[in-house]
C-alpha cells in the first residue's frame, strides 16, 4: 500500500471544496445555495483548456442560431397563415369563403356577384398615350402634371406574342386574351393547329353571366370576333357574323339561340349582316342575317336614336350603326347626331347590363374596344389617333363613374393587344448655327 501511495500520491490528496460542491450539483438546491452552485460552475469552466472553451462556445452559438432559425420559420409560417385568414375570413363582403369552411374551391363559381369590364385599346402603345397626353395639355392650356384618366389606372403589361410572327396582329392578340393561348396571326380563337379553343366569354355565358361586346369597328373584326366565334382566319367575317348571333357554330353546325355566347353587340359592320341581294351588303352569300337573328329573339337597331330607347327587355340586342367602321372620332363629332360615340355606346351598354342582371346571382362580362386607334396608326394619321385615344379615355371616365355608383363588385381591366405604326414623338430641331 505504501508503494502504491508513493507511486500515485495524487489519489490520496484531500478533496478540494470545489469538487465536494460539484458532487452535489444534481441534488435540489436549498434556499441560499444558488450563488454557491453558480460559483462552482464558473470555477469548473475556468479550469478548462482554451480549446475546450472554444468548442463549448461554438456549440452554444450553433444551438442558439439553430433555435433562432426555427423560431423565425415558425413565425413566418404563422404570420402568412394569419394573413391569408384575414383575407379569406375578413369582415369585408368580398371574402372567398366563410370562416371554418376550409380553403376556397377554385372550381366553383365565386360566392359573390361580380362584374368584369375588359377594355382593349387596339394598337395603342406608350408613344400614342404620351402624344395624346401632351395634345390634351396643349389644347386645354392645362399644366404638365394634368394627365389622362388612363394615367390613374394601375399600369402593367401583357404579352400577346403571336406564334407565327414577331409582330402580333389583333387576331392573335385577342385570341391570347380570350383563350389564354398563343396562336398565329389571323387566328380567331383557334390554336395553331386550327382547333377551337374555349373562350372566357363562352365560359362566362355558361356560368350564367350576361355578356356583350362594344366596339367602334365592324363587330365582326378580329378583336370582338375572338370573343364570340371560332374561325381559321379573320377574313371569314360572314361566318363570324353567324356565330356571334348563335345562327351557326364551328364548322357550320347549327347552334341555335342556346349556342350563342353574346347577349349584346354594339358597333359597326352592318353590311356583313345584310344579304348579298340587298343594297348595302358586303356578304358573299344571300343570307339575311338580321332577319334570321330576329327569329332567335334578337332586337335589332341601326340608329343612335334607337339606341337611346333601348333597355334590359331588349336583350339580346344587336346594334349596327354604320355600314362598316364607325367614323373616326375626329370626323364623327361633326355628324354626332347620326353616329354614337364609344362613350355613348358604353354608357347605354352598362345601363342595360346592370338592369338585366339586377335580379340575377351573376353579374355581366363586357368587352369594350377602342378599335380605331389601330386604324389611325396604320394610316400614320396622328390627328385621328389622338382623338381616338381621347374618345377611349372618355369612355373609361364613364366606366369609373359607373363603378363608383354600382353596388356590385366590378373589376375594370384596360390593356392593349399590340402597338401599331411605330410612332415616335421626340424630335430635336436644331438651329442653323448648331455645331
Amino acid at each position: 500500500m505504501a508503494s502504491e501511495q508513493g507511486e500515485h500520491p495524487h489519489l490520496h490528496q484531500p478533496l478540494s471544496p470545489a469538487f465536494d460542491r460539484d458532487t452535489h450539483e444534481a441534488e435540489p438546491l436549498l434556499p441560499g445555495e444558488h450563488q454557491q452552485s453558480t460559483e462552482s460552475t464558473s470555477a469548473l469552466f475556468s479550469k478548462l483548456s482554451t480549446t475546450q472553451k472554444r468548442r463549448i462556445r461554438g456549440a452554444f452559438i450553433f444551438l442558439w442560431a439553430f433555435l433562432a432559425t426555427v423560431t423565425v420559420i415558425v413565425l413566418a409560417v404563422f404570420l402568412q397563415h394569419f394573413s391569408h385568414n384575414r383575407l379569406d375570413h375578413g369582415n369585408d363582403h368580398d371574402h372567398m369563403h366563410p370562416p371554418g369552411h376550409g380553403p376556397p374551391d377554385f372550381n366553383s363559381p365565386p360566392s359573390q356577384k361580380r362584374n368584369l369590364i375588359f377594355l382593349v385599346s387596339d394598337g395603342m402603345g406608350p408613344a400614342a398615350l404620351s402624344m395624346t397626353r401632351s395634345f390634351m395639355q396643349l389644347t386645354t392650356d392645362s399644366p404638365f402634371n394634368q394627365t389622362l384618366i388612363l394615367d390613374s389606372l394601375l399600369i402593367g403589361q401583357s404579352r400577346t406574342l403571336s406564334s407565327s410572327s414577331l409582330i402580333t396582329d389583333s387576331a392573335a392578340g385577342a385570341t391570347a386574351f380570350s383563350c389564354g393561348h398563343k396562336s398565329y396571326n389571323g387566328a380567331i380563337s383557334v390554336l395553331p393547329d386550327g382547333t377551337p379553343c374555349p373562350s372566357v366569354m363562352e365560359a362566362a355565358k355558361l356560368a350564367g353571366y350576361m355578356t356583350g361586346v362594344v366596339v367602334t369597328t365592324d363587330v365582326t373584326d378580329a378583336t370582338p370576333a375572338c370573343f364570340g366565334s371560332h374561325v381559321l382566319g379573320r377574313g371569314m367575317q360572314d361566318g363570324i357574323a353567324l356565330q356571334m348571333l348563335g345562327l351557326e357554330g364551328v364548322n357550320g353546325t347549327n347552334r341555335g339561340s342556346r349556342g350563342r355566347s353574346l347577349d349584346l353587340i354594339l358597333g359597326g359592320g352592318r353590311c356583313r349582316f345584310i344579304g348579298n341581294g340587298k343594297e348595302g351588303s358586303c356578304r358573299f352569300d344571300e343570307r339575311d342575317v338580321v332577319e334570321e337573328a330576329k327569329g332567335l329573339d334578337w332586337s335589332f337597331i341601326d340608329t343612335k336614336e334607337d339606341l337611346a330607347k333601348m333597355n334590359e327587355t331588349d336583350i339580346p340586342l344587336l346594334g349596327l350603326f354604320a355600314p362598316t367602321d364607325i367614323p373616326f372620332e375626329i370626323d364623327r363629332r361633326f355628324v354626332a347626331e347620326q353616329f354614337p360615340s364609344l362613350q355613348e355606346m358604353v354608357k347605354k351598354a352598362l345601363h342595360i347590363m346592370k338592369e338585366a342582371t339586377k335580379d340575377s346571382e351573376h353579374g355581366f362580362f363586357l368587352m369594350i374596344e377602342g378599335s380605331r386607334i389601330d386604324h389611325a396608326a396604320h394610316w400614320n394619321d396622328p390627328a385621328a389617333q389622338v382623338h381616338e385615344v381621347l374618345a377611349y379615355d372618355n369612355a373609361i371616365k364613364s366606366i369609373l363613374e359607373f363603378i363608383d355608383e354600382e353596388d356590385t363588385s366590378t373589376l375594370l381591366v384596360s390593356t392593349s393587344d399590340h402597338d401599331t405604326g411605330g410612332l415616335a414623338v421626340g424630335r430635336r430641331k436644331c438651329s442653323k448655327n448648331y455645331q
